[in-house]
């Protein structure tokens, strides 16, 4: 066999299977039966008529298990029917006949390759039987073949068509579960990861300074919060259609990413020494690093600078998502680092964002986690690009992102 045929041949039955049996089907096996006789009455012009009218009220519960087993349906009614005509000399001439279409429909819709080759086979054979009794005329003929060949069609196209709509919808679907672990990782990762670091600076200080620790765990206390918030309406909105949804971050909650000094010798985290500031032009949010004995993690330092407010949010959204992920794998695995900056430079083409470290710099690049694998995603949905390498002085990494704001309206 060549190639297209062993294809179809092999072919599976249709995905997604048959529908349950619904009342239409016995509505069809109930009306058929009643339409036959009807027709046979009205016409006694037809030749055996009510032979043919018992013979299609007897094949009209084939239709029941037309999707289940198609080909088995099919085989039986054309066995029936053929077997009669050949008694009776003479094909059904009753139109309530063409009731077996669907049938051969159901072969095409819902059968695997094989029932659809042995399927088209049985026509063909049927179609040349009808010699044995008389010679057809040729538009008789060619209209048989054309109905035959209209309804196998259009058994493959719905199929097609329904095969190529499943695959849309898994297709959402992936798209959907990729979104909504991107944003579980980004925002309860996020303060997951907040909350390890304060746990280990409060037993960094614990025995040295007792204010310490309580100050740690009400930072804890507060990451914890948010991290339940977040959580309560990223299931709110997966839930129900009217939840309450969070507003979207944008790049004015860059800022809170940033920490004092102070903050980063007693373990308070991220976003516990945001400084307020202008919405246009240069701006510094955090003071210089310091260097105390109990640092639990590296100060961060934020510059935002150019006309914030014409970024588009979905830019805006993705640029604090990447800088909030760059800024606390920073903080969890840049070695002996001090500073980490966040620089957002926002002009009439792109955002751009860097994020660097003061750390050392390993010897080699750390695999792709799911971290840098978010932030690329986010980066290549909107246009951009996003990149992760060793510094170009030697000192510490840097995350690069440049998004694009061409084709986004505000």
């Amino acid at each position: 066999m060549t190639s297209p045929v062993r294809a179809l041949w092999d072919a599976p039955a249709a995905v997604p299977g048959p529908p349950r049996r619904v009342w239409r089907d016995w509505a069809l096996v109930v009306g058929i039966p009643a339409l036959a006789v009807v027709e046979a009455s009205v016409r006694p012009e037809v030749p055996a008529r009510w032979l043919w009218a018992v013979v299609l009220a007897l094949l009209a519960p084939t239709l029941l298990w037309r999707r289940s087993r198609p080909f088995t349906m099919l085989a039986i009614a054309f066995a029936v029917g053929t077997a009669v005509g050949v008694a009776t000399a003479g094909d059904p001439q009753l139109y309530t006949t063409a009731y077996l279409l669907i049938l051969l429909y159901a072969v095409f819709r819902w059968g695997s390759g094989r029932a659809m080759i042995a399927g088209g086979a049985l026509v063909v054979i049927g179609m040349l039987l009808t010699f044995l009794t008389s010679v057809p005329e040729v538009a008789d003929i060619i209209g048989g073949a054309a109905v035959a060949v209209t309804t196998s069609t259009l058994g493959l196209a719905v199929r097609w068509r329904r095969r190529a709509r499943t695959r849309e919808l898994d297709q959402v679907r992936l798209l959907e579960r990729e979104q909504l672990a991107r944003d579980l990782h980004d925002t309860v990762a996020h303060h997951v990861s907040a909350i390890a670091i304060q746990a280990q600076a409060g037993a960094a200080v614990a025995a040295a300074d007792p204010g310490a620790t309580i100050r740690v765990l009400h930072a804890i206390e507060a990451e914890a919060s948010r991290t339940l918030r977040e959580m309560r309406a990223m299931v709110g909105v997966l839930r129900a259609t009217d939840a309450v949804v969070v507003p979207t971050p944008g790049l004015e909650e860059i800022r809170a990413l940033a920490t004092t000094d102070d903050a980063a010798s007693e373990g308070l985290g991220a976003g516990s020494g945001a400084t307020p500031g202008s919405r246009r032009g240069p701006e510094a949010v955090g003071p210089e690093a310091g260097s105390g004995p109990e640092a639990a993690g590296p100060a961060v330092t934020v510059r935002l600078c150019g006309d914030l407010d014409t970024v588009p949010p979905p830019v805006a959204a993705a640029v604090f998502r990447i800088a909030q992920e760059a800024v606390t794998n920073a903080r969890r695995h840049a070695r002996d680092a001090t500073r980490i900056t966040v620089g957002v430079d926002v002009d009439a083409v792109a955002v751009r964002l860097e994020v660097r470290d003061d750390g050392v710099a390993a010897a080699s690049a750390p695999p792709a986690g799911y971290g840098l694998t978010g932030m690329r995603e986010r980066a290549a949905l909107l246009g951009g690009t996003c990149e992760a390498r060793p510094a170009t002085d030697g000192r510490g990494w840097v995350v690069t992102a440049m998004l694009p704001r061409a084709g986004w309206t505000t």
